[in-house]
């Protein structure tokens, strides 16, 4: 039976799945800074549409005038982002309040506030900050941190998940590794978005007719960038921008050969169905990214390729969470570490 809180941990699972699409939907529509100020737009709770409220921002930011389409994508991420806050808050209070009865989840709650709490101050930062890639990456992290932690929570609420018996630490030590393998590809992903690199190859499996074209990987990873221009479509040259395409397509083939050997450990373990789980999470997503390139990224798809980066750690932690240990009785622990008192029969005399 479900713990108290499930259903709600699932509605804010659900909604942060919804704000890292809007997320992913405002930077590929480059709407990022569709209200250059923060919390509001313009000053205002909502994208300005009268006279007044138009002749507001032109005197306040005459250098971003007022593109209702882009100020609306901002804004109703923002107010995503926001319920999905409330709802969070909620959950930290639920679990404040039941601590320490029905198996209530205590720490996890807390944790989550925090990182929404980090969230919201990274989303203004994306803003003040005007795009500035180490924190639009950053930002993109958290979300999909948010989403994870908030999937684990609705797992450990369903009560229905219970770690699998006999599983080797082998396949354990295979899943943690391959999670930790999404979540590097997912911070490459971000890098490449927040760089605009993600048609620095227009081709496949070539790029730019060559198996390795010139590449500046040392401008493309230069993470000490300075502070203040205007970010907004990019400031690298082409070059670093191919060398951060790459970098992500090495790390799908290198992400795609993990889960290929997760799958196939799983299936020899007896758990072929979450190794059928995994392959088509990966093929799903290696689809979409591939289709990105040769489509030239129609935004439909580029929304889409994030939501299966999204389902593909969801499928990994869901895995992880199957294979953790199995917790060891109190009695069994006692009985390890208790020694039979036995009399001394012989005393070597």
């Amino acid at each position: 039976m479900a713990k108290p809180g499930y259903r709600l941990a699932v509605l804010a699972t659900l909604l942060a799945l919804l704000v890292v699409l809007l997320g992913a939907y405002t930077r590929l529509t480059h709407a990022g800074l569709g209200c250059p100020d923060w919390p509001g737009c313009y000053g205002f709770i909502t994208v300005p549409s009268s006279d007044a409220q138009l002749a507001h921002a032109q005197a306040h930011f005459p250098e971003h005038p007022v593109q209702p389409e882009k100020g609306w994508s901002e804004m109703i991420h923002r107010y995503c982002a926001g319920s999905l806050a409330l709802l969070v808050g909620l959950l930290a209070m639920q679990a404040w309040r039941r601590h320490g009865r029905d198996g209530q989840p205590y720490r996890l709650p807390l944790i989550l506030l925090g990182v929404v709490v980090a969230q919201a101050a990274f989303g203004m930062w994306t803003v003040t900050l005007k795009l500035w890639p180490q924190v639009v990456t950053s930002h993109l992290l958290g979300g999909f941190a948010t989403l994870s932690l908030l999937f684990l929570l609705s797992l450990r609420l369903s009560a229905a998940f219970a770690p699998l018996p006999g599983v080797t630490p082998r396949l354990r030590r295979w899943a943690l590794l391959s999670l930790g393998l999404v979540v590097g590809q997912i911070a490459l992903g971000g890098w490449v978005s927040s760089n605009y690199a993600a048609m620095a190859c227009t081709d496949f499996p070539l790029c730019q007719g060559q198996w390795l074209p010139d590449a500046d990987f040392a401008n493309g990873f230069h993470l000490t960038q300075h502070i203040g221009p205007d970010y907004l479509g990019g400031h690298l040259d082409s070059e670093a921008r191919t060398a951060i395409h790459l970098t992500h397509r090495a790390g799908a083939c290198l992400l795609s050969l993990a889960l290929l050997g997760l799958a196939w450990h799983l299936r020899g373990e007896g758990q072929g169905r979450m190794g059928a789980a995994v392959l088509a999470a990966l093929a799903l997503q290696v689809t979409l990214g591939i289709s990105n390139v040769v489509l030239h990224l129609p935004l439909a798809v580029a929304v889409a390729h994030n939501a299966g980066g999204a389902i593909l750690l969801m499928t990994l932690i869901a895995v992880n969470y199957r294979l953790r240990a199995l917790p060891v009785p109190r009695a069994v622990v006692q009985r390890r570490h208790w020694r039979p008192h036995l009399p001394v029969l012989w005393s070597g005399k």
